[in-house]
C-alpha cells in the first residue's frame, strides 16, 4: 500500500518513482484539478455510458459504477472527496476513492481511456460551461448599459480625441458603445462554443484504443454535440481550445478596461460627470476626503494580466510537436484563472453601473464654444459655403479670436444629428433587439447543456436477467 507520504500515481504500480521528481512534475496542478473534480466525475459518467453501449462494461457494473459516481459527485460538494498529498492528481483522487467502495469497479473505470483524453474532457466541459456564463454575465452588463444609456440619452457632455475636448457626446452615447463593443463580442459565442462542443474521449493518448468504443455514444451522454473526430486532433488541438476561449475573455476585458479608465477619469474632481456610488469606493488610511475608484482601477489591473494569460497559453504551446507533451499540465492555471477574472470583472461592473451617478450641470458647463465650432463650420456649409472656405474662414476666426458662437442649446444639438448612430438617433431599440437575441442564444445553450448533465445524473436502472 502506498504511505501517505509517498504520492500515489495511476501510471507506476511497481516501481516508487522518485519523490522529488515526482514533487517537481506535480507541481501545484492538484490546486487546478480542485477545481475540475466535478467536471472529471461527470466525464467518467459519459465514459461509462459510451463502455456500457459498446457492450464492454455489463449493465449491472454500469448501475453501480453509476450510483457510486453519483456519490462522489456528492462527496465533492460535502469536501470528502478532495485531491491530498497521496493524490498525483485529480483523477487519481476520484479513481482511488472509487476503488475503496468497490476494488473491482474502480479498476474498470479507465477502460479503454488516458489521462490524456480524461483531462482534454473535463477541460472541455469546463469550458463549456465556463462559455455560457461568460456570455450570461455580459448579457447582463450590456443590459445594465442600455439601461444607463437610456436614462442619461439626453445628457450632453465633451466627445475627447487626443484626450482634448472635440464636438459634443452624450453620456447616452458613451453608454451605448460599450454596449454595442460588448455584443460585438458576445456574438462570436456560438462559433466558439460549436469548437468546445466536441468531445475527445475515445481518443486515448492520442492514438485510440484496439476497442470498438462507443465514441458517439458517450459524446451524447455528456451532452457534446459531436466529436473531436479525428484521435489525434485531440492533443494537437491542446492550448488552441485555452487560447480562443482567453481571447473571448480579453476581448471582453477590452471595453471593462476602456469603460473602467472612462470611470476613473470622469469622476475625478477635475471632470465631476460621474458620481461614484459611495458603497462602492474607498477611502484612504491617510487622507479622510479620499473616495477611490479602486472597483474600477483594479477592473483596468485584471484585464491587463489577463492577457498575460493568454500570452502565457499561447507561448506554452505554440512550438510544439504533435501529439502529446506534458508541457500541457501548464494550461490549466492561466486557463482557469484567466476565465475567473473575467467572471469577476463582469460581475462587478455590472453590479456598479446601475450604482453611477451623473453630475448633469457639470456635464453641460464642461460643453463649451470650442466644442461648437464644428457646428458653426457646417451652419455656414448649409448656408451655401464650401466645407473648405468654411472651415478655413473659422479656422482663421478663432485665431483671431473674433468668432461668435452662440450658446449650446442641447436640444438643438440633439436635434443637428440624427443620422444613425450619433447622439440624437443612437438606435436603442436596434442594440436591444441585439441583445434579446443573444440572451435567448445562451439560454438555449445553457439548457440543453444542463438538461444533458441532469439526465447524466438520473440513476440508471439495473438490468432484470
Amino acid at each position: 500500500m502506498t504511505s501517505a507520504s509517498s504520492p500515489s500515481t495511476l501510471w507506476s504500480p511497481s516501481i516508487p518513482p522518485n519523490e522529488r521528481a515526482l514533487s517537481y512534475t506535480i507541481g501545484d496542478d492538484p490546486h487546478w484539478d480542485g477545481r475540475l473534480l466535478v467536471w472529471d466525475v461527470l466525464g467518467s459518467m459519459g465514459h461509462i455510458a459510451g463502455l456500457r453501449s459498446a457492450k464492454l462494461l455489463s449493465d449491472a457494473d454500469h448501475h453501480k459504477l453509476h450510483g457510486l459516481l453519483c456519490e462522489a459527485l456528492v462527496a465533492i460538494s460535502s469536501g470528502e472527496l478532495h485531491i491530498t498529498r497521496e493524490h498525483e492528481d485529480g483523477h487519481t483522487a476520484v479513481e482511488m476513492w472509487l476503488s475503496q467502495r468497490d476494488p473491482e469497479l474502480g479498476a474498470r473505470l479507465h477502460t479503454g481511456r488516458s489521462r490524456n483524453d480524461q483531462i482534454a474532457c473535463d477541460l472541455r466541459l469546463y469550458a463549456k460551461d465556463a462559455l455560457l456564463s461568460l456570455w450570461d454575465l455580459g448579457t447582463q452588463l450590456a443590459s445594465a448599459l442600455l439601461h444607463f444609456a437610456s436614462e442619461h440619452r439626453r445628457v450632453l457632455w465633451p466627445g475627447f480625441t487626443h484626450q482634448r475636448r472635440a464636438m459634443p457626446s452624450s453620456i447616452g452615447l458613451w453608454a451605448a458603445a460599450f454596449a454595442e463593443g460588448l455584443l460585438d463580442t458576445l456574438e462570436t459565442a456560438p462559433s466558439l462554443l460549436s469548437q468546445i462542443d466536441r468531445s475527445p474521449l475515445g481518443s486515448a493518448a492520442g492514438y485510440g484504443v484496439p476497442l470498438a468504443l462507443d465514441r458517439e455514444a458517450t459524446a451524447q451522454a455528456l451532452g457534446f454535440s459531436g466529436l473531436v473526430q479525428t484521435v489525434t486532433a485531440v492533443q494537437n488541438g491542446r492550448g488552441k481550445l485555452e487560447s480562443a476561449l482567453l481571447f473571448f475573455c480579453t476581448q471582453l476585458a477590452h471595453e471593462l478596461s476602456r469603460l473602467s479608465s472612462d470611470v476613473c477619469l470622469y469622476s475625478a474632481e477635475e471632470f465631476g460627470y460621474l458620481i461614484l456610488p459611495a458603497d462602492l469606493a474607498t477611502g484612504s488610511s491617510l487622507m479622510p476626503h479620499k473616495k477611490n475608484p479602486d472597483l474600477f482601477e483594479l477592473t483596468r489591473a485584471r484585464a491587463a494580466a489577463l492577457d498575460g494569460d493568454l500570452a502565457q497559453v499561447r507561448f506554452l504551446s505554440g512550438k510544439l510537436t504533435s501529439g502529446y507533451h506534458r508541457d500541457f499540465q501548464l494550461l490549466k492555471e492561466p486557463l482557469l484563472r484567466g476565465v475567473g477574472r473575467t467572471l469577476e470583472m463582469l460581475d462587478m461592473l455590472t453590479l456598479a453601473i446601475p450604482k453611477l451617478s451623473v453630475d448633469t450641470a457639470r456635464c453641460l458647463a464642461a460643453v463649451s464654444d470650442n466644442l461648437l465650432v464644428t457646428d458653426e463650420v457646417i451652419r455656414r456649409v448649409e448656408a451655401g459655403e464650401p466645407f473648405r472656405s468654411a472651415y478655413r474662414a473659422v479656422a482663421h476666426e478663432i485665431k483671431a479670436q473674433t468668432i461668435q458662437i452662440p450658446p449650446p442649446d442641447p436640444s438643438a444639438l440633439i436635434r443637428r444629428r440624427r443620422s444613425t448612430g450619433g447622439i440624437g438617433n443612437i438606435g436603442l431599440p436596434t442594440l436591444h433587439r441585439r441583445l434579446r437575441l443573444s440572451q435567448r442564444q445562451q439560454q438555449a445553450a445553457r439548457t440543453r447543456f444542463s438538461d444533458a448533465l441532469s439526465t447524466l445524473r438520473t440513476p440508471t436502472r439495473e438490468s432484470t436477467p
